[in-house]
């Protein structure tokens, strides 16, 4: 009798014994499936279900809402027992004051008091996820469970921030490779050897802020009548769109400029050519001059580009007849005025983007039309390349440690008597 009566209560802890062990089998199961899924890089959305069907059936958690971030808001990922009402809340000022487990037992907010606890994970000093807990049983032990939860919320949320930022990665390489290719383009667009002539002399330089820029110069020599054509532009906006926009630029142009039509039908046309490409959503600042080099004629039209400047007899000339920019309407608005002027002797004309009056020095100041103007006035005509060189050392004296705030251009003209 009394062998039997000390036999149930140890079959009794045996058999807890067995339930407990069982229990723990099951959530190890449950942990090593999850992780297996992650190392084999299952996508987001089947490792959230997995998490919250571990929590559901393994762990009886009755209510839980997972948080991560995407393009600065802190949306809900999955959750547990909760109506569709939760996702109408806003979390994101809402969930980054909590630094640490903390309990949600006496907060009034709609959302938050729906839960008991709320476990923040960190990566040093970033929250990547934020999960809120509820329903637990009174019997659970909430310790244990709280632990294995944490480890699982923290092995979830370290492998979708390590996704993110492989993906990132990916986009980045992505990215650099198209730079890359889009500034082999507009290199290849811009002119490698300059054109020579017994009256004139050309030099450039091209710096891209970005590693491609929305700057863009041309020169083309018509042979059979020795006339030359200089133009530089300016694309609103930067990188890769600018570039592209470039390209598609400067094909009309080129295009357009052979045609030989007059400058105002040039002019109006290549507005069109712009707009059909823009809609109105960017614009294109636009210089072009023409140089007979045997009636010395130079006529131009700026299509609100800076105006370039022309030095000779001493004197120091602003190019700025023409008319509004580029591509922000179909039909250029009011008249087109075209400068024209005779070139008897020696003559300068230097065009460029505003990179180059932007530069800034050490205290902020930048370098300016006046700056510019006045260099100019100094060191008079010269040849093409010995200017720019000088320019670039004005420059580079000027702004010292700083750099270059946005794509530099300079197309620099020498005329000859």
């Amino acid at each position: 009798m009394s062998d039997q009566s000390s036999i149930k209560p140890q079959s009794g802890k045996f058999e807890e014994f067995e339930r407990e062990l069982s229990l723990k089998q099951l959530q190890i199961n449950g942990l090593l499936s999850i992780t297996q899924a992650i190392n084999s890089n299952h996508s987001a959305a089947e490792i959230f279900n997995m998490y919250s069907d571990f929590l559901s059936f393994v762990m009886t958690v009755k209510k839980m809402a997972l948080y991560f971030e995407e393009d600065g808001r802190w949306h809900c990922v999955c959750s547990i027992g909760l109506g569709p009402d939760h996702n109408n809340y806003d979390a994101t000022e809402l969930l980054k004051v909590y630094r640490r487990l903390s309990m949600l037992s006496d907060s009034d907010h709609p959302l938050l008091s729906q839960f008991d606890k709320i476990l923040p994970v960190f990566h040093k000093e970033t929250p990547i996820a934020y999960v809120l807990l509820g329903g637990f049983a009174h019997d659970d032990d909430r310790y244990n469970k709280m632990q294995i939860i944490t480890a699982l919320t923290n092995v979830v949320a370290v492998a979708m921030e390590n996704k993110r930022l492989f993906k990132k990665q990916i986009e980045q390489e992505r990215l650099r490779q198209e730079m890359k290719l889009a500034n082999e383009m507009q290199l290849s667009l811009v002119p490698a050897i300059m054109p020579k002539g017994e009256k004139y002399e050309l030099n450039s330089v091209y710096i891209p802020h970005l590693s491609v820029g929305g700057d863009v110069y041309d020169v083309i020599q018509f042979e059979n009548d020795n006339r030359l054509v200089c133009c530089i532009a300016d694309i609103s906006g930067k990188g890769l769109a600018a570039a592209l926009l470039m390209a598609n630029f400067q094909a009309n142009l080129r295009s357009l400029i052979r045609r030989r039509d007059s400058p105002l039908k040039f002019i109006r046309l290549l507005n069109k050519a712009i707009y059909r490409i823009t809609k109105g959503e960017r614009y294109i600042t636009f210089f072009i001059a023409e140089f007979d080099q045997q009636t010395r004629r130079l006529r131009y039209i700026n299509a609100g580009h800076t105006p370039p400047y022309l030095f000779m007899d001493g004197r120091l000339l602003s190019l700025n007849e023409g008319c509004t920019f580029l591509g922000w309407m179909e039909n250029l608005p009011g008249e087109i005025s075209i400068g024209e002027m005779q070139i008897p002797g020696d003559a300068l004309m230097v065009c460029y983007t505003d990179g180059v009056t932007d530069v800034v020095n050490a205290d902020g100041e930048h370098f300016g039309d006046e700056g510019l103007s006045d260099f100019i006035s100094s060191t008079g005509v010269c040849g093409a390349s010995e200017f720019n060189q000088k320019l670039i050392n004005r420059l580079d004296q000027y702004k010292g440690a700083e750099n270059y705030t946005d794509d530099f251009t300079l197309l620099t003209l020498r005329m000859f008597a």
